[in-house]
């Protein structure tokens, strides 16, 4: 068992579910913002260290809002729409597959990376404008689904067929890209050290997951094919999962399975089915 797997039996109730509506939420408000007030995020609103140190506290969260893009033409608009409905649709299958409590993690840690390094950036050069935000972390997001799904077939600009895992391969070579021409100065810094962070956190995760129950679409389709509803007893409990310990009664809309791979009656919500550790007796 490793450490995600007891962070998660600890407090795996606490995270948030359906996570990246939230997120979208924060880029429509962010779109929404630099189409009325341009210059508000960068002024009053994006990691700036300097101005945090100065009581501008606020400013630990408002970064979330950064806009994807120039919001002030049709076309920016209609960009923002197609990425966040795609963006959505990514995160939507990445928190299915690893559960609410890794995706929860995955953006916590990437969120923390980033401040943390912003801070160490002003440290650094603290006479110098330091901004970060989050776009790097997004990027690694999709090598994250890619790593999933990568027979999935897209069709790019809704017109040419082509598999997740070649855009993911082009998704790298632009992050490299970026990391070998952000500049020499303070922004290039800045840019090299949220690429460094955002590899990291998927890297971590991507290599845990690896080291622990596979998450393959095959996985999924088993599950999906024995969803069925689950009857109630009033005031009993049918089901608990063997993780964190939650009910039918706690959330009606939980779904439980027996794990085939344990040895013995072990059940599991649809969280922790395809992340818990199989439990195995050493027979004599």
């Amino acid at each position: 068992m490793n450490l995600l797997d007891k962070l998660e039996q600890k407090f795996g109730k606490y995270a948030i579910r359906d996570l990246p509506k939230y997120i979208v939420i924060c880029y429509v408000i962010g779109a929404v913002i630099d189409l009325v007030a341009p210059d508000m995020y960068l002024n009053y609103l994006a990691l700036n260290p300097y101005m945090i140190l100065r009581g501008q506290v606020w400013r630990l969260i408002t970064f979330l809002f950064a806009p994807l893009v120039n919001m002030r033409s049709v076309i920016g608009i209609l960009f923002v729409v197609f990425v966040l409905m795609f963006y959505y649709s990514i995160c939507s299958s990445l928190e299915r597959v690893w559960g609410s409590f890794r995706f929860n993690m995955y953006m916590l840690t990437g969120i923390l990376g980033t401040i943390i390094g912003a801070f160490l950036v002003y440290a650094i050069a603290p006479s110098a404008y330091v901004i970060m935000d989050t776009y790097y972390l997004q990027l690694t997001l999709f090598l994250a689904y890619a790593s999933l799904f990568p027979e999935v077939q897209v069709l790019l600009y809704g017109i040419i067929p082509i598999k997740i895992k070649w855009i993911a391969w082009l998704d790298a070579a632009l992050l490299v890209y970026y990391f070998v021409t952000a500049g020499s100065g303070i922004f290039g810094f800045c840019s090299r050290v949220a690429i460094v962070i955002s590899l990291l956190n998927f890297l971590v995760y991507f290599f845990a997951g690896r080291n622990g129950t596979k998450y393959r679409p095959k996985e999924i389709k088993r599950k999906q094919k024995f969803k069925k509803h689950v009857q109630q007893t009033q005031g009993v409990a049918r089901h608990q999962c063997a993780v964190c310990h939650r009910t039918e009664l706690d959330d009606p809309t939980l779904e439980f399975r027996f794990c085939s791979k344990c040895d013995g009656n072990y059940e599991y919500c649809q969280d922790h089915l395809f992340t818990h550790t199989h439990v195995k007796h050493n027979h004599k």
